[in-house]
């Protein structure tokens, strides 16, 4: 094996027996629940019964604001790496801004797509 992966294997076998030895020793010392009751399997387990429903139903507006806010905050993690190397690029005379404009441009028609379908509004 080579010496490059070494670090490597010693990483993984370490992160591995951690979390062997955890899982061991919350089996060991855990508290074992002898009987479950109808009032310690809900979510809030305090003793006190529940007076509404367990789980409580979303509009469908909160998941597509969701999903929206998904997809536009993966986006704008995708243009922080950019950001670190342009500069390298510059350095080296190689344009990255013709990728980036392409990409800005595909993200401002996605953000007015959502606009004119009434994605963003919250009175339909």
């Amino acid at each position: 094996m080579s010496d490059a992966y070494l670090p490597l294997l010693i990483q993984l076998i370490l992160a591995a027996g951690l979390a062997i030895l955890i899982v061991g020793i919350s089996h060991l010392l855990g508290e074992r629940r002898k009987k479950q009751t109808a009032i310690t399997d809900t979510a809030y387990e305090c003793g006190v019964k529940n007076d509404g429903l367990l789980h409580s139903r979303f509009s469908v507006k909160f998941y597509v604001t969701v999903m929206l806010f998904i997809l536009f905050d993966i986006e704008v993690v995708f243009m922080i790496p950019w950001a670190f190397i342009y500069r390298d690029f510059l350095a080296n005379n190689l344009s990255i801004l013709g990728p980036i404009l392409f990409f800005f441009g595909v993200l401002v028609l996605g953000l007015f797509y959502e606009v004119r379908k009434g994605a963003l509004d919250w009175e339909k």
